[in-house]
């Protein structure tokens, strides 16, 4: 993957808003598994939410779910907080700063924590990071959800997903597609038990974990 993921100013004509085409592929998947793993009510934080669409369809679909998107960088906040203002969902809270690397997160419980997409564009910090904050804030028994394309020892890696470690590496080299048996012992080491596995469209992967 040679490009940005994000299409500035091609959502409904604002500025701030950006738009990830892989969204609308992919959200309908994504909370069809949803409906199993999260809670019948509570908080949700999204980690590194991105532009925000995924927060917006995510809280429409589950209105008995109090949603809470993320972004460490400003200008995704700026695109989450335009898609926030035009949703109008009572049950969806405006963007938190939170960088999953650091420990010092501005929310201090949660009921189920979701991660789109970060783990291979980002440095292994941040998944180290995010599983640390996760037993931070979770509750016994409650969720940490994981989607996007990974590398399994038992399963050959699509041409595709190859190409694209390829290219995130070339981008920078802190980032690429992890293994999802690096992905499990750094989740156990900080008090993650992985409870599940669910093969989704186009090699993507969720991973279900949950707080010991």
């Amino acid at each position: 993957m040679t490009q940005d993921p994000w299409l500035p100013g091609e959502a409904g004509g604002e500025a701030a808003k950006r738009h990830a085409p892989a969204t609308a592929r992919n959200r309908d998947a994504i909370a069809a598994v949803l409906a199993g793993w999260l809670p019948a009510t509570g908080t949700v934080l999204e980690v590194a939410s991105g532009s925000g669409e995924h927060a917006v369809h995510f809280a429409a679909a589950f209105p008995h779910l109090d949603w809470q998107p993320s972004d460490p960088d400003p200008a995704a906040r700026a695109s989450i907080m335009a898609w926030w203002a035009d949703a109008g969902l009572e049950n969806l809270a405006p963007p938190l700063a939170l960088d999953a690397a650091t420990p010092d997160w501005p929310i201090g419980c949660a009921d189920a924590v979701l991660c789109i997409n970060m783990v291979h564009i980002s440095p292994w910090e941040a998944t180290v990071g995010l599983f640390a904050g996760a037993a931070r804030l979770l509750a016994p028994g409650a969720p940490l959800i994981l989607y996007g394309p990974y590398v399994e020892a038992d399963v050959p890696t699509a041409e595709s997903n190859r190409a694209f470690d390829t290219g995130l590496r070339a981008r920078d080299a802190a980032w690429g597609l992890r293994d999802t048996a690096a992905v499990k012992a750094a989740a156990a080491q900080a008090g993650l038990a992985f409870a599940e596995r669910r093969a989704m469209p186009a090699n993507n992967l969720m991973l279900l974990f949950r707080r010991a």
